[in-house]
């Protein structure tokens, strides 16, 4: 029983570590996942995962993703999840620990693939709280994550409430994306959320203006309270400003990422970039995505 899925990567509006409260929008960046079940493994019942030019990677969400699917709709395809064994490969666009949701991404294709090995077809809100499950059971994540988790199994841009996996709201936006990703990593599960907690009044600030469909500014004004929280540097988001629709740190860093209006002077972007690109590190342009996780 075999099963591909593949989901987008996101950037963020909101960071949900202050209030419980996020938004985050789907970019044009994906992973894929491949997942093969063996229904009779008996004693070798288990999962083991691998990803794509990096032998060292930390599997554990997607393995934990493969085993929550399986006990969820391995009754439909009348196998017993005890005795499911299998594998998990998967291969991205997305750097990982950049801020840019390859966790989300990883686990919705994971679960989509698994769903899709065994014939389901998933609600996409219930598939993406399994992840979000997951990335708890993993320890991958602090809040769960159900923004970045909802925007990249949706698409479009999604505002949630992280403390209760409830989707509050969903748009679709259209903008050009351009994103910078230093050389250094950060993990989500690392972050000083105590600290990121003093920034709450600002980030319940950002949570009005998103809600009010003011997406550029919310992002803006959530990047330059978090670079703050996390210590990191605010200049490349002022380096943006002149010239962006809006510009945050993506998550929990150290990505950032600038949008831009398409009806907007064409040069803005190429101006940002012209000055991202003096910056060590990765510099790339893509797009929003309105459409979502899928199963290939």
């Amino acid at each position: 029983m075999q099963g591909r899925a593949t989901a987008p990567a996101a950037g963020t509006v909101l960071n949900a570590l202050a209030t419980g409260v996020g938004s985050a929008f789907a970019i044009d960046a994906d992973t894929t996942a491949t997942v093969t079940l063996d229904a009779d493994a008996d004693g070798d019942a288990s999962v083991t995962g691998t990803v794509a030019d990096a032998p060292d990677a930390d599997t554990a969400l997607v393995e934990r993703c493969v085993e929550l699917a399986v006990d969820r709709w391995g009754g439909d395809a009348e196998v017993d999840p005890a005795t499911v064994g299998g594998e998990v490969h998967t291969e991205s666009d997305v750097p990982m620990a950049a801020g840019l949701k390859s966790s989300s991404a990883a686990a919705n294709a994971t679960v989509l693939a698994t769903a899709s090995a065994l014939d389901a077809d998933p609600d996409p809100l219930d598939a993406c709280r399994l992840g979000v499950q997951a990335a708890r059971d993993a320890g991958v994540t602090v809040t769960g994550a159900f923004d970045d988790a909802s925007a990249s199994m949706l698409g479009g841009l999604t505002r949630t409430d992280n403390t209760a996996d409830e989707l509050l709201a969903h748009d679709d936006v259209d903008w050009s994306v351009l994103v910078w990703t230093p050389p250094e990593r950060a993990y989500s599960a690392d972050a000083d959320v105590s600290r990121c907690e003093h920034v709450a009044p600002m980030a319940g600030l950002v949570d009005e203006l998103a809600a009010a469909g003011e997406y550029g500014r919310a992002m803006t004004v959530n990047g330059l309270a978090f670079t703050a929280a996390l210590d990191f540097d605010p200049a490349p988001i002022v380096d943006a400003l002149p010239d962006a629709t809006g510009a945050s740190l993506s998550g929990t860093g150290p990505s950032y990422v600038a949008v831009f209006d398409p009806e907007d002077d064409a040069d803005d972007r190429d101006r940002v970039e012209a000055r991202w690109r003096e910056r060590d590190g990765d510099v790339w342009t893509t797009t929003t995505r309105s459409d979502g996780a899928r199963i290939l």
